[in-house]
């Protein structure tokens, strides 16, 4: 069985507003809805858990299946890192079926079925997957306020999510990190630690991270290409 961790337990900070960022909506409906929905639809996924602050989680179980989503199996709440949230939530993941483990950030709801069907099916292969796309920009690495270098471009690609692992692989990368580190801040850093070749699979740069308060405005703009 294949799950989907989907990690929301972030407080939206950057955001600003009294509503957490994974709740705001785009197109009047709240992002992790958007999130959720393309887990749904995507045929490889048997089961959903979900990780929320621990104040938003109570009636989100049946509010879920409500809209459809009947993959949720389960809301755990989130803990004081990224790394511990999602933590809280491969200890739900049922390990006596458990196979391979995509973690998701819920503010990322533009990922597509495809996208995550191609990553899981690396990780099979592979034992650890992560989706990517290539940067734009000329990136530059500074120290001291000054370059350093320019960075080749074509050796570079943002980390996007999912990141997919073999569930074993994943837990045993968990055993060995600290979660209380905030500078956690990816999967694959974690797993990379243990000198395990990761996958990358090509994934579309419109897979943005909801963040900051022009993001919504991009998010909405987005949606609007999508459905034409």
């Amino acid at each position: 069985m294949n799950v989907a961790i989907i990690a929301a337990a972030g407080q939206g900070t950057r955001m600003g507003g009294e509503l957490r960022k994974q709740f705001l909506e785009l197109a009047g409906t709240p992002i992790i809805f958007h999130t959720l929905k393309a887990f749904e639809q995507c045929a490889v996924i048997q089961e959903i858990i979900v990780v929320l602050p621990a104040e938003d989680f109570g009636g989100f179980l049946s509010l879920a299946h409500r809209r459809g989503l009947c993959k949720v199996a389960k809301v755990v709440p989130g803990g004081a890192t990224r790394a511990q949230s999602v933590l809280n939530g491969l200890q739900a993941v049922p390990e006596a079926t458990a196979q391979i483990v995509a973690v998701h950030d819920g503010v990322r709801p533009f990922v597509t079925p495809d996208e995550i069907a191609r990553t899981i099916e690396a990780a099979n292969l592979e034992g650890a997957a992560i989706l990517v796309s290539p940067p734009v920009d000329t990136i530059k690495e500074v120290r001291d306020g000054a370059v350093v270098k320019t960075l080749k471009r074509a050796d570079l690609r943002h980390a996007l999510t999912p990141q997919c692992f073999r569930y074993k692989l994943l837990c045993h990368a968990y055993e060995e990190a600290d979660v209380s580190d905030p500078e956690l801040t990816d999967d694959s850093s974690l797993v990379e630690r243990l000198g395990v070749r990761i996958a990358t699979v090509e994934g579309s740069p419109r897979n943005i991270k909801i963040t900051r308060q022009e993001d919504l405005a991009i998010g909405e703009a987005i949606l609007k290409q999508v459905s034409q």
